[in-house]
């Protein structure tokens, strides 16, 4: 049975972790631990990404993450060698998906399809997008959550400019208020995650910036830190 898209749908502000494919079995396991501790201590939510291979041991070993897949194929069951089908996404305990990055790239007809069919199976929809103008296009297919993130600067450990975090957070806004937004790209610190929010996103996302820190523990601490920080300016 396909799980409410609301079980999906993270409070702002929140946090997303993308170990992409740097960690896998035993490793991403205990690092999932981890932030699930952190998450449930300081009452933040988390999303966090993982191969499939990965998704049902962390979702078995974690309560308070919302567990995404990294992609899924707009399938059904049948014929499909190779393929990701949605509904055994679900079954393996994923609650949202994450279509189009950078390193994934999805046609327009291809990232719609896919789009509907995790609806249909109950997932919250995460889009990337590049360019302001990408971004505004996405958040016309009407996803629960929009990454933005300049191509140029994915894995470099550099920040978009504040211009491009305000102006591609309110293009999507523009189009639907509701739809979250996350800044991502170089993200390694709390501080990092302080701007990003501040700026008008929902959410900052991290991915190389944490998982290849020195102390990976103590730079999420920091960094969920910097999210219950800005929930209590907030009062929310």
């Amino acid at each position: 049975m396909a799980l409410p898209t609301e079980l999906g749908r993270p409070r702002s502000p929140f946090l997303l972790i993308n170990p992409k494919a740097y960690l896998t079995g035993a490793a991403i396991k205990g690092f999932a631990i981890v932030a699930d501790g952190l998450a449930a201590e300081l009452d933040v939510d988390v999303v966090f990404t993982a191969q499939h291979v990965d998704l049902a041991a962390i979702a078995g070993a974690t309560t308070n993450l919302i567990v995404a897949a990294q992609h899924l194929d707009p399938m059904g069951y049948g014929r499909g060698m190779g393929h990701i089908l949605p509904e055994g996404v679900v079954q393996a305990g994923a609650r949202a998906v994450v279509l189009n990055h950078a390193e994934h790239p999805l046609s327009l007809g291809e990232l719609d399809a896919a789009m509907r069919r995790a609806e249909e199976v109950g997932l919250t929809t995460i889009v990337c997008a590049d360019s302001i103008r990408q971004c505004r296009a996405v958040a016309q297919l009407d996803p629960a959550i929009v990454i933005c993130e300049p191509t140029v600067n994915i894995g470099t450990g550099v920040m978009a400019v504040d211009d491009y975090i305000c102006e591609s957070t309110a293009a999507v806004k523009a189009v639907n208020p509701d739809i979250l937004v996350v800044q991502g790209a170089g993200v390694g610190t709390g501080a990092d995650v302080t701007r990003m929010i501040r700026l008008g996103a929902d959410a900052a996302g991290t991915s190389s910036g944490l998982i290849n820190a020195d102390d990976r523990s103590f730079a999420l601490r920091g960094m969920i830190e910097a999210v219950a920080q800005l929930r209590d300016e907030r009062g929310v």
